[in-house]
């Protein structure tokens, strides 16, 4: 009996290091080796970035971007890799040429670049530059708010504008830089992160009292609060309010139109899309963004009474229909839970200036090194993991959410398929070529433990931060929104958000290789735990349904 017990002692440990969530170091010292020593990481970079960069949802440079991406996973010896059809989206656009140029009173070539969906100038047009701006600028996230500046924007321009360059923002303030652009989060600011926020009242707003705040980065906090079926609604409100305004300067006889970056950031030019991608509204007129110090000079020419020309030139393709597009997917089949999964992801489409390289070349580049770090290393997969390289993301997630629908479950009925009680975890990477510093919990309480326990291997490689935070903008959202387990990491932010994100200087050389080739080390690691698991991994309560809202009707103010 004595030696059964002490037996029995023996065993005891070995036993509860079985149910823990500890993870397997010998694995993670290998994941290591591969990921530093035998990056490929950067090599994928290159190609995503210098070669098929950039890449705009539902153009052919996303396509042959995508159709590379295949076969680079098949090289790396993933299967079942393939584009999956989600759309119809919107028409293609493709960016040919574009040029804007201050012709009089001295010549200048401008930096310029054209905005996504602006129709072509059909060769170099030239017209006087006139002040018209648009809600002062201020591009309000308010839809109702839109609509009453744009019956005013019409009512006061009507008639004045043919012929002319329209600048639809005011002149914008540079101030001198006091903050370096490139920053790693402070053991001070991480532990900020690591701090529960303020608790919120989630509870159905009444659509009809909506209370905006005025201040434009409070504003954009307040919108990611909604619920993500109002979220959608408000943005399709204010793509067809601005199809409106595309209209009316059209039929108004405008030649092109010239705008500034709303960002603080002197010197740079953040680009995203004119107006509506959708095939029922006519493209834009021929749309431009300048920095704010060549556009301040032209607004103080106009002020001074000196006449200024401004030569604009735009060629472009585009669909006359609404085209589909795809996301790449591809797995490691698992064995003894083959049918149960874990994914990864990204999203592979990006804005058309720059190459797309840390928004979000970065994240796709990292995610298909996890898979080849975990293919090479031939290690023991319990559950099958799949790698998802989305596209529309940038327009609204569109592509992850029609994929979630499809394969899990639609979050206006919740009506969930069986493949949702079989799914594990989805890990997103969307925040610039920074090192993962921790996690996301989105309010998942259950995942603390257990990533504590997965991500200790890594803290002498600064990954030190739970937070129990929801964050926002990409395609994790998607899971979260049919109650499956989604987390985004917890990046550095370098210079994404003030240099890199949606501007013409999202390129290579803004990308950290040494901070790619951890992300790649820490999430191989986070799915060869979650892929050999005892179970999957715990989930929250299950949303309620979220089904379309009827929004108030257009044109009322609401209230501010």
């Amino acid at each position: 009996m004595r030696y059964l017990l002490f037996g029995i002692l023996l065993a005891a440990p070995l036993c509860a290091q079985e149910r823990s969530d500890g993870p397997d170091l010998g694995v993670v010292g290998r994941i290591k080796t591969e990921a530093f020593q035998n990056s490929r990481v950067m090599e994928t970079m290159e190609y995503l970035t210098d070669v098929y960069g950039p890449r705009l949802t539902a153009s052919p440079e996303f396509r042959e971007a995508a159709d590379w991406t295949v076969k680079r996973l098949q090289s790396f010896g993933v299967e079942n890799v393939k584009l999956e059809k989600w759309g119809p989206f919107g028409r293609s656009w493709s960016l040919k040429q574009a040029s804007l140029e201050m012709i009089e009173p001295r010549y200048a070539s401008l930096d310029a670049a054209a905005l996504a969906w602006s129709d072509r100038t059909n060769g170099p047009v030239t017209g006087e530059p006139v002040l018209a701006p648009f809600a002062n600028g201020r591009q309000s996230q308010d839809p109702r708010r839109v609509e009453a500046d744009l019956n005013r924007y019409m009512s006061q321009w009507k008639g004045k504008l043919k012929g002319r360059i329209v600048l639809l923002a005011p002149a914008r303030e540079v101030r001198p830089e006091t903050e370096a652009d490139f920053h790693r989060y402070t053991d001070k600011e991480l532990a900020d992160l690591a701090l529960a926020p303020a608790p919120v009242s989630r509870r159905a707003p009444d659509l009809n009292d909506l209370k905006f705040p005025d201040d434009p980065a409070e504003e954009r906090r307040f919108v990611q609060g909604l619920p993500s079926s109002v979220r959608e609604q408000f943005s399709e409100q204010r793509q067809r309010l601005q199809a409106r305004r595309a209209q009316f300067l059209r039929d108004e006889g405008a030649l092109a139109v010239v705008n500034t970056s709303d960002t603080s950031h002197d010197g740079l030019v953040f680009a995203q899309a004119a107006g509506s991608y959708d095939a029922k509204d006519s493209l834009s007129l021929p749309t431009f963004v300048v920095t704010r110090e060549q556009y301040n000079r032209i607004i103080r020419l106009l002020d001074k009474k000196i006449p200024v020309k401004l030569r604009a030139s735009l060629d472009m393709q585009a669909s006359s229909t609404n085209q589909d597009s795809y996301n790449v997917t591809g797995e490691i089949p698992g064995g003894a839970k083959k049918d149960e999964l874990v994914m990864v992801g990204a999203h592979l489409d990006s804005w058309h200036t720059g190459t797309g390289a840390t928004d979000n070349a970065a994240g796709s580049a990292v995610m298909m090194e996890v898979m080849r770090v975990l293919k090479s290393l031939n290690l023991k997969l319990d559950r099958t993991v799949r790698i998802a390289l989305w596209s529309g993301e940038e327009q609204g997630l569109y592509g992850s959410k029609a994929y979630v629908k499809e394969h899990f479950g639609d979050p206006e009925t919740m009506n969930l398929t069986a493949a949702h009680a079989k799914f594990a975890g989805y890990f997103n990477l969307d925040n610039g070529s920074g090192k993962i510093r921790g996690v996301y919990l989105q309010g998942n309480d259950a995942m603390r433990p257990i990533f504590e326990q997965w991500l200790a291997p890594f803290r002498d490689e600064g990954v030190t931060t739970i937070s129990i935070r929801n964050t926002g903008g990409t395609d994790h959202l998607s899971f979260d929104d049919v109650g499956l387990p989604g987390f985004q990491f917890i990046q550095d932010p370098l210079a994404y958000e003030t240099v890199t994100h949606h501007s013409t200087m999202d390129t290579l050389d803004h990308v950290q290789a040494p901070d790619l080739m951890q992300a790649a080390a820490v999430i191989a690691s986070v799915v060869y735990d979650a892929a050999n698991r005892p179970e999957l991994l715990p989930r929250k309560e299950l949303p309620k349904a979220q089904p379309k809202v009827k929004l108030p009707a257009e044109g009322a103010t609401g209230s501010r």
